[in-house]
């Protein structure tokens, strides 16, 4: 008597509209992409968590959501491109379910791949930076801003599936990400807006703020198109403009000074070289790169009684008093303590935790 054979295992629908189509791909182009070129700029980023995550910001949202936005609208005009609408129709399936089902591989894969390369370049500043800590909330309203990004790409393919409409919302979308750099508050609204102040550190509420915002739209546009009550898609449009209101009001000051990172310290050499606590790593290479320029000066009248860098640096205009930037509490000039004298960036000058160059460092520091 012959062995009945075991039914086959059916394969769940997501499975394969995750592992099949355009979504993989995306995925795929986005983390070579960034790993790539953040490879290329590491010597611009790989010493402090801030440019980490600007110079990610920078690059993953300007690349991420033009590619999420075009794959997106690829995979939302398949089926009516195709003729399969009316065979989706007859699905046991509602409409909601079957269309989550098929914008899920635009929106999850391309947020994945960026997420894999923002954990690669963490991982390689890692060893490099001095102090301070990593902002995974940041990240994460990146990836949230990239399957955001998916997701309105997926709906306008639903509504427009003309093949020339994913490359032209992909151009439309870049012109606009970097055209909307202005400093005012409405740049918040912009996920690839960068801030470039070193020593400050991110409210805690701002990831999530900008995640609201992002995901919020897209939620909505989905709810609109596919929702058998379309009046729910307001509750995520309110959720987002909400969330849009508050970052726009609060503008720049989503970014608050971090005292930890902006403190000087100093090594015990005459004249005395300080640095922010941010590049504390870099003091003994600092040190040691003015040590015959120190020699030089001891002794001689007017030579500076230390070296200054980082906020509290003369020629900075940014001074610092308990953590707090003087320009915020609304004094508009102070002059640094005598003997002060502006030491170069070492953060510019260092290449992986070393100064490349330590003779130009020291002579950049006198001329």
């Amino acid at each position: 008597m012959s062995r009945l054979r075991a039914p086959a295992r059916s394969i769940h629908p997501a499975r394969t509209e995750m592992v099949r189509g355009i979504g993989p791909w995306s995925g795929l182009v986005l983390a070579v992409v960034v790993g790539v070129v953040m490879y290329d700029a590491a010597p611009t980023w790989q010493g402090r968590w801030v440019a980490v995550s600007d110079v990610l910001r920078e690059y993953g949202i300007v690349f991420g959501v033009p590619l999420a936005l075009a794959a997106g609208c690829w995979q939302g005009g398949r089926e009516r491109r195709r003729g399969f609408g009316e065979l989706a129709a007859t699905l046991p399936r509602s409409t909601l379910r079957r269309l989550l089902l098929a914008a899920a591989p635009a929106a999850l894969w391309p947020a994945a791949g960026y997420l894999g390369a923002a954990a690669g370049s963490s991982l390689a500043a890692w060893p490099y930076v001095s102090g301070g800590r990593p902002y995974p909330s940041l990240v994460l309203a990146d990836a949230v801003a990239i399957a955001s990004a998916g997701v309105l790409g997926f709906v306008a393919g639903r509504l427009t599936p003309w093949r020339l409409t994913a490359p032209l919302l992909a151009l439309v979308s870049y012109i606009t990400l970097i055209s909307t750099y202005a400093d005012n508050p409405r740049q918040w609204l912009n996920p690839a807006a960068l801030h470039h102040y070193f020593w400050d550190r991110p409210v805690w509420w701002f990831g999530p703020a900008a995640m609201v915002w992002t995901g919020g739209l897209a939620a909505a546009a989905l709810l609109a198109l596919a929702a058998r009550r379309r009046a729910v898609a307001v509750l995520p449009l309110a959720a987002a403009c909400t969330a849009a209101v508050v970052l726009v009001q609060t503008g720049n000051g989503l970014w608050r000074a971090d005292p930890a990172a902006s403190r000087l310290v100093c090594d015990d050499g005459t004249p005395q070289v300080c640095v922010s606590a941010v590049d504390k790593a870099l003091l003994p290479e600092v040190s040691a790169a003015l040590a015959g320029l120190n020699g030089k000066l001891r002794g001689i009248p007017g030579a500076p009684a230390r070296w200054v860098s980082g906020p509290g640096a003369p020629g900075t205009g940014m001074y610092w008093l308990g953590g707090t930037r003087i320009t915020e509490l609304g004094v508009t000039s102070t002059t640094p303590p005598p003997g002060d004298a502006q030491l170069p960036s070492p953060y510019e000058a260092a290449v992986r935790g070393r100064i490349a160059d330590p003779a130009a460092y020291a002579h950049s520091a006198v001329t």
